[in-house]
């Protein structure tokens, strides 16, 4: 551990990472491995730099590429046309990567690669075995993502990976404001990709095609189970042995030979369309249990999702930890995707705001409203110039310092944090329950890295402004009852927001 960090606090990290090598796999690295990047843009030529210098392979985990990304698609084209030692491989959401069909989708756009390249270019989608039959049928496509995605984001090229929240279009390059961690290793760009290798195994394979869709969609029979529409629950069992061996903390590569780390990465994961456990709601368990003791009590975290909907549990979790300050960090409805869209979609927004108002609600009863704060993140107005919407996601975590964890005083604020989640989990039913989500953990006692980290919240949080239970009373705030009865409606149904 670092010399620079207090003992106390050396010996709480230490007690997280002991905890987390119990439940997934452990990855050490050194501080500078890791680069924090902070806008749309830096994320995107970052993405096309490494793209464009790849040697080996390039694997591409997204909800979907926006059917108009035609630079990123040249830029992929390019690399490979440079490099015939190359592989790329995609993998999307079937439902999300196909919803335009028969007019140009983020299938057709991929198609023409595999004509161009033939198989050093492969193309995945993954289909939820949540929504099969009758229901597929009757769900609009609009909305039918609500019943399970491909939710990964893992953007690997040779021997480094982005991972983040983002998708690959457009806004997400521009004015979608994410997270994005670059990491140098090889040994975890290697695991990833084996993540995304053994869901490409379990996934629709497109090949191009002179029909007007441009493309066609089948279920290889080399893959390593059978199709999730004609055998949901073969599916899910086979799939389950083909991938659960991958989550255990048996794949951890062997520890640095320079001796301890002061940086470490735990890669965890919620596949449970596909398996019956998954290691990422475990280990936020065990983190948020953590902090509702002593010595971690009263740390300081700060917690966002641009769609809140946190579940009941892990809202629970959250507050039983008491911090000596808090804040949740989410979207304003200006700021939402959603917002101004067509149909059912359109009501999402209003549906969050209902969702933030019990929460605060909640903060008063628990009698936290003095050290828990919630802030709207809030830039120009979506859909109008200058307008941004808002989607990252994560958590910080700040230990006490030595003065402070011996009282219920806040620690002091030049304290930056020693644990961060990033990846694409909303922590929602759905990531839970019906998504297929990636995220890392990462535990550090480096006072650089400590210090990055810290500068992400802050320029997370500068456009953001604290609201309280008033700002929900106002006339433009208000839930109608069509929203909640939608809400009611769709979980009746089995999905979720």
């Amino acid at each position: 551990m670092s010399s620079t960090t207090p003992q106390s606090q050396a010996s709480m990290l230490a007690t997280i990472t002991t905890d987390l090598d119990k439940i997934a796999p452990r990855f050490e690295v050194q501080p500078e491995q890791i680069q924090v990047l902070q806008t749309p843009s830096e994320f995107y030529e970052t993405l096309k730099d490494r793209i464009s210098r790849a040697q080996r392979r390039v694997y591409l985990s997204t909800l979907y590429i926006g059917k108009t990304e035609h630079e990123l698609i040249s830029t992929i084209r390019s690399a490979l046309q440079k490099n015939p030692n190359l592989k790329v491989s995609f993998l999307t959401d079937a439902l999300r990567g196909t919803r335009e069909t028969p007019k140009a989708s983020c299938a057709s756009l991929l198609a023409p690669l595999i004509a161009e390249f033939g198989d050093r270019v492969e193309v995945r989608m993954f289909h939820t075995p949540n929504l099969t039959g009758l229901r597929k049928k009757v769900v609009p496509k609009r909305i039918n993502e609500g019943w399970g995605l491909q939710h990964m984001k893992l953007y690997g090229v040779d021997d480094e990976i982005i991972m983040s929240g983002a998708n690959l279009s457009s806004d997400y390059f521009t004015n979608r404001q994410d997270r994005y961690h670059l990491f140098k290793s090889a040994e975890l760009a290697e695991y990833f990709s084996k993540i995304h290798s053994g869901v490409c195994d379990l996934s629709f394979d497109i090949q191009p095609s002179a029909e007007p869709a441009g493309y066609t969609m089948s279920w290889p029979s080399s893959n390593s189970a059978p199709s999730p529409l004609a055998s949901p629950k073969e599916f899910r069992s086979a799939a389950s042995k083909h991938l659960s061996h991958l989550l255990t903390p048996s794949n951890s590569p062997k520890a640095l030979s320079s001796g301890p780390s002061s940086t470490t990465i735990y890669p965890v994961m919620s596949l449970v369309p596909l398996l019956n456990t998954s290691t990422e709601l475990p280990a936020i368990t065990k983190v948020l249990t953590r902090l509702s003791q002593a010595p971690f009590h009263p740390a300081t975290w700060t917690f966002t999702a641009g769609y809140f909907n946190m579940t009941q549990s892990f809202r629970r979790l959250l507050l039983s930890t008491r911090p000596a300050s808090g804040t949740v960090l989410t979207a304003h409805p200006y700021a939402n995707g959603f917002y101004g869209s067509k149909g059912v979609s359109g009501m999402l927004p209003d549906a969050y705001t209902h969702l933030a108002k019990n929460f605060l609600r909640k903060v008063r009863h628990d009698r936290l409203d003095d050290s828990i704060q919630l802030k709207e993140w809030q830039r120009g107005k979506v859909n109008e110039e200058g307008g941004w919407t808002y989607h990252a996601k994560g958590l910080w975590v700040t230990f006490p310092s030595a003065a402070s964890s011996a009282s219920t005083k806040a620690p002091a604020v030049d304290e930056d944090p020693s644990l961060t989640i990033v990846g694409s989990s909303n922590y929602t039913k759905r990531s839970y329950e019906l998504d297929l989500e990636a995220n890392v953990i990462i535990a550090t006692s480096d006072p650089g890295l400590r210090r990055r980290l810290g500068e992400e919240v802050k320029w997370l949080g500068e456009y953001a402004k604290k609201v309280d239970e008033s700002e929900f009373e106002k006339p433009e705030r208000k839930v109608s009852m069509s929203v909640k009865l939608s809400m009611w409606l769709v979980r009746v149904l089995g999905g979720a927001l």
